[in-house]
């Protein structure tokens, strides 16, 4: 007999996604200027694809 894994639980909810795009594009309008905020802008823009 086998037995099948248990489902993985989500560590994220719907609303925690939200919430991180917002903070990470306040973040990004304040670092403009620097070179990172390029990394900052595409993780901004895939949080915006999953909610």
């Amino acid at each position: 007999m086998t037995t099948e894994p248990n489902r993985s639980r989500a560590v994220f909810s719907t609303e925690d996604f939200d919430l991180m795009k917002e903070a990470i594009g306040d973040y990004v309008k304040r670092i403009a200027d620097e070179p990172r905020s390029a990394k900052f802008s595409n993780l901004y823009h895939r949080l915006g694809r999953l909610g």
